[in-house]
């Protein structure tokens, strides 16, 4: 099942709104990090910078083909053997990680899917006690230049309130700006 529709740019439009190391960086991507998962990888914006950081490996998951070739295109290009490209889809198949085998996941942009609460759910299964879950998504802004619709994109207070069902916690400051278009959260699993 794909994510419904959220007007995806192409790169070069998609990478200019973001400087993705500083992002990272703002939603808690340490070195301490060992390994990482990105559900939904897209051009691999947000993995390529994740495996440059993390001392283990990024599992960079799509359901699109074209996708998860462009990222491991992307991470060969640069060098980066620890990225480590899925075809999935994760929405219907899971991770197909094993439980409690990862320190970060990344649900970037994602949480307007039909089911975000089995995504949340997904990404407690598969972290390690105490790793983090990082969100990030568009503001609840209908002057976005991109984004899902107004009536799929969730708030932040919704995303905060998934979270907290699925059984994360926020890891400091409720919600973080990343200027000029989304809003993140950085959410620890506590069980």
């Amino acid at each position: 099942m794909r994510i419904r529709e959220s007007g995806m740019p192409d790169e070069a439009a998609w990478a200019g709104f973001f400087e993705p190391a500083d992002v990272l960086a703002r939603l808690g991507l340490t070195s301490a990090c060992v390994d990482a998962v990105d559900f939904g990888c897209g051009y691999g914006t947000f993995a390529i910078p994740a495996a440059r950081i993390v001392s283990g490996t990024v599992y960079a998951i799509d359901v699109e083909p074209a996708m998860v070739r462009r990222t491991h295109d992307r991470a060969r290009a640069e060098g980066l053997g620890n990225v480590t490209p899925v075809l999935r889809d994760f929405l219907d198949d899971g991770t197909g990680l094993p439980d409690e085998s990862v320190d970060y996941a990344m649900l970037f942009n994602i949480l307007h899917a039909e089911n975000p609460m089995a995504l949340l759910e997904e990404a407690m299964r598969i972290l390690k006690p105490a790793g983090l879950a990082a969100i990030m998504h568009w503001n609840y802004d209908s002057s976005t230049p991109r984004g899902p619709s107004m009536d799929i994109r969730p708030r932040p207070e919704q995303c905060l309130a998934w979270a907290v069902q699925a059984g994360l916690r926020p890891a400091g400051e409720e919600f973080v700006s990343l200027p000029p278009h989304h809003y993140g959260l950085v959410l620890r699993k506590t069980r």
